[in-house]
């Protein structure tokens, strides 16, 4: 199992009329989990694209427990618990301190600059193999 946090403050440009967070706002925090989980395993979403390669989103779910309103640090929790062959899921937890806000999971899978999809590159496959053993 992977794991890795991020933090980010709730903008007032992120609530809605009833001073909460909108839904859809959660999908750009999971992103910004999962490209930091790839940084920290010496993959950069930079460095992919550069290499042709792209991990378009099959598969999102989110389920919604409390609100996370303005001003909120919150921290994302990026979870990878199974080392990827073809596809890779993260699941991801928005807490507000101990509080769970909100829980969710991505599903990828990678396309070449075609849009065709491909094996994951070596660096991948190394990266996985070192932090999965």
């Amino acid at each position: 199992m992977i794991q890795s946090r991020s933090q980010v403050t709730v903008r007032y440009a992120e609530t809605d009329m009833m001073g909460v967070v909108y839904h859809g706002n959660y999908l750009p925090w999971f992103e910004i989990g999962r490209t930091t989980l790839l940084r920290e395993l010496g993959l950069p979403y930079r460095q992919l694209e550069a290499d042709g390669f792209r991990l378009p989103v099959l598969e999102v779910t989110a389920k919604y427990m409390r609100p996370a309103v303005y001003d909120d640090t919150l921290t994302i929790v990026t979870t990878m618990k199974d080392k990827p062959a073809l596809r890779i899921r993260l699941d991801y937890e928005v807490m507000r301190g101990s509080e769970l806000l909100a829980t969710g999971h991505t599903v990828h899978a990678f396309i070449d600059r075609e849009g065709k999809p491909v094996r994951p590159p070596a660096s991948v496959v190394a990266a996985m193999t070192k932090a999965f053993g």
